[in-house]
């Protein structure tokens, strides 16, 4: 099994303060930190780190934050052979705000803006050696629907994550395999006249909508309605949690694993993720996750 993901990679600089601050507001940080992030490689570790043979296609800069997010990719056992550098482009930027145990996120693409078609065409041949390809929108739309339309031709299984949250077309989201926005990237997709259980049964076992605190929900082919709790975690950073699920979801639907499990699994992966700090940080081990299911149970 085979896996892969196109998509961003960042450094992500992380400022933690007691508060988020309100508009117009100047408050006083406690600490910065400058931290491998974008959620496409932020994915594509959540998978290593589950056991995954995975590899990142995308761009970074040629610079010090490309040379070191590239290197961190490798040593969290992620494929780079493919990873661009462009020079003359700076790469992609995140910058956090932590507090209250929550976060607000603005993103600089630089690099990622590179993912563009003619690179997908360069590295497509390796692409379609994958079982199943992850993608996010932190690369150009573009370049999201291009990849979605080459792989189901090739009958290969598609994950995206919509987010950031931003319109997609009807067709291309009837091509991927599963689609897994939370409730806001939702209302952006399909707008607010279903409810989310009327969505949910529309897209049987394709729709997952996560929705924070609650869990994260689907529709088995029944028709009904499958709800999966989150677990209680002691949470110190949010950053990331998504980004678990979708690796961590992606795997265990490659390997063959019924909606269920594989939410079951990437639900708990993604609380355990929140109690460490830093996305990639705090991401755990299949044997983690497995021991905390079970502890959990």
């Amino acid at each position: 099994m085979k896996t892969a993901v196109v998509g961003s990679i960042n450094m992500d600089m992380t400022v933690t303060a007691e508060r988020i601050p309100l508009k117009g507001e100047t408050l006083k940080g406690d600490e910065l930190h400058y931290i491998p992030g974008g959620k496409g490689a932020n994915q594509a570790v959540a998978m290593a780190k589950l056991g995954a043979e995975v590899e990142m296609f995308g761009c970074v800069g040629d610079d010090e934050a490309g040379q070191k997010l590239v290197k961190n990719l490798q040593e969290a056992g992620v494929s780079t052979g493919h990873i661009r550098i462009v020079k003359g482009v700076p790469t992609g930027i995140a910058l956090i705000t932590v507090g209250e145990n929550d976060n607000t996120i603005i993103v600089v693409a630089g690099a990622n803006n590179c993912v563009d078609k003619e690179y997908v065409d360069s590295i497509k041949e390796e692409l379609f050696q994958c079982d199943i390809v992850l993608l996010q929108h932190e690369i150009p739309q573009e370049t999201v629907e291009y990849v979605v339309d080459i792989c189901t031709e090739r009958g290969i299984k598609v994950v995206l994550n919509p987010a950031p949250a931003r319109p997609v077309k009807q067709e291309i989201l009837e091509k991927v395999t599963y689609l897994t926005p939370n409730e806001h990237e939702a209302a952006i997709l399909f707008g607010n006249d279903c409810s989310t259980e009327e969505l949910l049964k529309k897209y049987p076992e394709k729709l997952v909508i996560t929705q924070g605190s609650k869990g994260v929900a689907a529709c088995r082919k029944t028709g009904e309605i499958l709800l999966v709790p989150a677990r209680k975690a002691d949470v110190v950073d949010t950053t990331g949690a998504g980004d678990t699920l979708n690796g961590a979801f992606t795997v265990e639907v490659a390997k063959g694993r019924d909606i269920e499990s594989a939410l079951k699994l990437a639900n708990t992966a993604a609380s355990l993720s929140t109690e460490k700090f830093g996305a990639q940080g705090g991401m755990p081990t299949l044997e983690e996750v497995i021991k905390e299911m079970k502890a959990y149970k």
